[in-house]
């Protein structure tokens, strides 16, 4: 990628080098409606040079609250061709959310997809009476974005190409508001160099090439999926937005794509309603299917198991892992992963299906990629390698470092924030706590979320709760534990699994919160936590849990926008079974003084050594 480029230059490149009939497409009224390379930045220039009618100016702020759609696209290219800046929002954040960041961005104009997110702003818009608000879906009496369009068709185009040249890779793009597990969300200010350095380091790992398909399903105003869409149009991908996240699978048989973007939840619940569906088999289909997850537990890339294990691999790719990969189009060449862990067990096991995941990690300060496997070079339980032109090293307390020229200008408004993350050297804190393996990057854990029992011995909760979900009956997990004596569980169970195993043992499913309270469903749970418990040391394991009768999800507000945890939250909601948990701490005191001993001798031993 050449020197200087900005955002907008990347679609531009894609006219001059590989236009696609295809570049952006949505499902309106039931059928696909595409716009082609040439159509977009038409569009998109017209309603740049209608924004500039309407007194935008560069440097100007303007918001969008939308769900993915070629709408969004033709805003956000438009605000880069200009100079504006563009701060996406999430479409089911909270009304606080929405009027902290409208207030401190001071947005000159907001846009919104539909008659839904009207609704649910009404009442942060009517704290903002002057500030313009135009919608994508017509809605009657209110200002539609095509007008902003219609004003742009009377203005000459030599006036766009001006402010271009005034457009540098310097420039701020965008400002795009973290929502973090707590307090007011953060404003990560990133420039067009920020990203397209990005961009241009990851573009040939996926190994896409002009002309192949990509389905889009996760939020656009999240960096992860708005990078990777800049890497589309960098290569020549023909992106279709997923109609919802319920049509997906649908939408895959449709589509057929070469990739697409996820994140670990979402692969959790693929493989979940595949062994449930497994589960249904009877007899001989039953068996092969069981023998197959279990070749593909054990696969591993980088290791070969020998002729026999190889042998029965290509039988059940040919009987069983065939039918994964036509249901994902029968035509994907890889699949990127990102914004929280992978459970390792279901790389090895998507590996080994043909599907191949490349897992990397970043941050939205960060733009977002700092390391990431490759198809040729990967390892099972890493994030992998650092890309070109990014360093990263490892602080002294294992918190892991970036430097580069994807890391952000700073939060907006907020040096002191800005200060404590941001070094003068330009070191980034991550927040999160890893370290290398032979060039390969592997998570331990947030180090906001470390926390230490009352014995004084250190809990990294997220790995404890990525080894409880892989258990059938586990859909979601938080471990607690921080000043206690010992760590204890909250669980929220399969109900589809649960129910099953109900129906099995011919117990009434009426209520969740009744069935959950069976002596014989605890002792299933309690089984699954002893066996998990065995790969961990004393202080570590679980010696308490409970599990809740409801799912926790965005919209409940357990979970962030990207399917973090909210622990906070979480904890405070299930307070009272926190307390009952740790009413009678004392019996496992025993435990916890036995494992501190017990690290105290083999430190000794450590020192002695050294000696």
């Amino acid at each position: 990628m050449k020197k200087g480029t900005r955002v907008f230059d990347l679609l531009f490149n894609q006219y001059r080098s590989f236009p696609q009939d295809v570049c952006l497409a949505s499902k309106v009224d039931g059928r696909w409606k595409s716009y082609s390379t040439k159509q977009v930045i038409s569009i998109s220039s017209r309603v740049a040079l209608g924004l500039v009618e309407l007194g935008i100016k560069k440097g100007d702020r303007i918001g969008i609250i939308s769900k993915s759609r070629p709408e969004w696209n033709f805003i956000d290219l438009a605000c880069q061709l200009i100079g504006a800046v563009s701060v996406p929002m999430y479409p089911n954040i909270s009304a606080k959310d929405y009027h902290y960041i409208i207030s401190q961005a001071e947005l000159s104009l907001l846009l919104l997809s539909d008659k839904d997110i009207y609704s649910r702003t009404s009442k942060t818009r009517k704290a903002f009476p002057d500030l313009p608000t135009y919608t994508f879906d017509k809605l009657a009496g209110i200002p539609h974005w095509m007008e902003i369009h219609g004003k742009g068709k009377a203005v000459d185009f030599n006036k766009l190409k001006k402010y271009q040249t005034t457009v540098a890779e310097s420039d701020l793009l965008t400002i795009i508001y973290t929502s973090g597990t707590t307090g007011s969300p953060k404003g990560v200010m990133l420039t067009h160099h920020n990203i397209t350095s990005n961009v241009d380091a990851i573009k040939d790992i996926p190994q896409l090439s002009p002309g192949d398909k990509a389905l889009s399903f996760l939020p656009v105003n999240h960096i992860y999926e708005r990078t990777i869409l800049y890497t589309y149009y960098a290569v020549g991908i023909s992106v279709f937005y997923a109609e919802s996240m319920d049509t997906i699978g649908d939408n895959l048989k449709e589509i057929q794509p070469h990739t697409f973007s996820t994140v670990p939840r979402l692969l959790e619940k693929v493989y979940d309603k595949i062994i449930a569906k497994g589960a249904e088999l009877g007899g001989i289909k039953k068996g092969i299917f069981n023998w197959a997850i279990g070749l593909g537990l054990k696969y591993d890339p980088n290791e070969d198991l020998g002729p026999i294990y190889n042998r029965q691999l290509k039988l059940a790719q040919k009987l069983v892992f065939s039918k994964w990969q036509d249901a994902l189009g029968g035509k994907v060449k890889s699949i990127q992963c990102g914004a929280a862990a992978l459970q390792s067990r279901l790389m090895s096991v998507f590996w080994a299906a043909g599907i191949k995941i490349v897992e990397g990690y970043g941050l939205t300060e960060t733009s977002p990629v700092v390391t990431v496997n490759r198809l040729n070079d990967m390892r099972v339980g890493s994030v992998g390698k650092v890309i070109d032109g990014v360093d990263v090293r490892i602080g002294e307390d294992g918190e892991i470092l970036v430097k580069g020229p994807n890391v952000m200008k700073g939060y907006y408004k907020n040096e002191e924030l800005t200060e404590q993350v941001l070094d003068k050297s330009g070191w980034f804190k991550t927040g999160d706590v890893g370290y290398l393996d032979q060039g390969f990057l592997k998570l331990t854990d947030r180090k906001k979320e470390l926390f230490k029992t009352s014995g004084g011995l250190y809990i990294a909760p997220q790995q404890i709760e990525n080894k409880l979900k892989e258990s059938v009956l586990i859909d979601q997990a938080m471990v607690i534990g921080d000043g206690r004596k010992f760590p204890a569980a909250l669980i929220v169970p399969n109900f589809d699994e649960l129910t099953e195993v109900a129906s099995r043992r011919f117990m009434l499913v009426a209520d969740f919160k009744d069935l959950l309270k069976e002596n014989e469903i605890q002792k299933l749970f309690q089984k699954e936590i002893d066996r998990i418990n065995q790969e961990y040391g004393k202080w570590e394991k679980i010696k308490e849990f409970r599990v809740v009768h409801e799912a926790w999800s965005l919209e409940t507000g357990e979970l962030t926008p990207t399917l973090k945890l909210k622990r906070r939250i979480i904890h405070d909601k299930y307070h009272h079974l926190v307390e009952d948990i740790y009413q009678d701490d004392g019996a496992h005191l025993f435990d916890e003084v036995e494992a501190a001993a017990s690290e105290e001798l083999e430190q000794e031993i450590a020192e002695q050594l050294k000696d």
